[in-house]
């Protein structure tokens, strides 16, 4: 019989690409979307065979019934206490009370767990959700990709376009960052699900690279020169951020605000993936990182 996996946060990014490789995979998708969801995007998942189900996240009633018959619950869910905390132990609620033997938390990031607690906000939210979820019975799966490949694009310290720039902090210029695409990450979370048993942790990574790889990599891609440049020590980059969090109160309510991006970057240089399990699904393909810059460089 094909495997019912629902996905929770089906209309973001990574959770549209999540439900996608599920449909190729042969799975019967159903996919959870808030009440006032884009029609654009529900239409996209629609179009592909896959169910989609409007609901409230506080109605556990309501999640219990989409829950019935399911092998597997995927949360791509993004957002602060009030998603990763409350709306997911709904989620596990109705999980549990429906029977269903595994989920996978939207803990697509850094590996928390080797770092301090405090350094990060939105990595403290989903380490009190692994605290809950481990006290049930439910086999629970965490998937950690790094950071997601995009940031290369954006200008930031890691990597500025504009200035030409690669910017590193303490003795980590020989450092090699996690990076994996979202493509590779959806396909990855798919074959996890698909399962009938994986680890706790899974490590994944399309490239793993250090600021000076990364400029020589340029350099061969674009034929300029990028320079890379310490930006300060650590401790110095943490006492930045906390001074950052402490001026701006109204960032607490901001998924991303600017101090939280750079716990971010802080997060990346302070813990890096020993093992990568790229290898245990032999089907899959990944993105390297000469593939991915050249996706964007000019």
């Amino acid at each position: 019989m094909k495997k019912i996996i629902l996905v929770a946060g089906a209309t973001g990014n990574l959770g549209s690409m999540i439900s996608l490789a599920l449909v190729k995979r042969g799975a019967v998708v159903k996919a959870l979307v808030r009440n006032d969801s884009d029609v654009t995007k529900t239409s996209i998942l629609k179009d592909a065979g896959i169910e989609v189900i409007p609901v409230n996240y506080d109605d556990v009633e309501n999640l219990r019934k989409a829950c019935e018959g399911v092998n597997c619950l995927v949360s791509a869910l993004a957002g602060l206490s009030d998603v990763i905390l409350a709306t997911q132990k709904n989620l596990l609620d109705a999980a549990l009370s429906a029977g269903v033997k595994r989920f996978i938390p939207s803990d697509f990031c850094t590996d928390y767990n080797a770092l301090i607690p405090g350094e990060n906000r939105n990595f403290d939210l989903r380490r009190e959700f692994k605290e809950h979820i481990d006290k049930t019975d439910i086999s629970t799966t965490s998937i950690f990709n790094g950071a997601f490949a995009d940031i290369l694009k954006y200008n930031t310290p890691i990597l500025n376009l504009k200035n030409k720039t690669i910017g590193y902090w303490g003795d980590k210029a020989d450092c090699k960052l996690d990076f994996t695409t979202v493509k590779n990450t959806a396909a990855f979370t798919s074959e996890v699900a698909l399962q009938e048993q994986t680890p706790r942790n899974l490590h994944i990574a399309s490239f793993q690279i250090s600021p000076k790889i990364l400029s020589e990599l340029i350099e061969s891609i674009t034929r300029q020169t990028y320079t890379v440049h310490k930006l300060g020590e650590m401790d110095q980059l943490s006492d930045s951020i906390k001074l950052q969090r402490a001026s701006n109160p109204s960032g607490e309510m901001e998924l991303y605000s600017k101090w939280q991006q750079s716990q971010y970057l802080y997060s990346m240089y302070s813990t890096q993936h020993s093992v990568i399990d790229n290898n245990r699904y032999g089907n899959l393909e990944w993105t390297s990182a000469s593939e991915f810059l050249k996706s964007f460089l000019k």
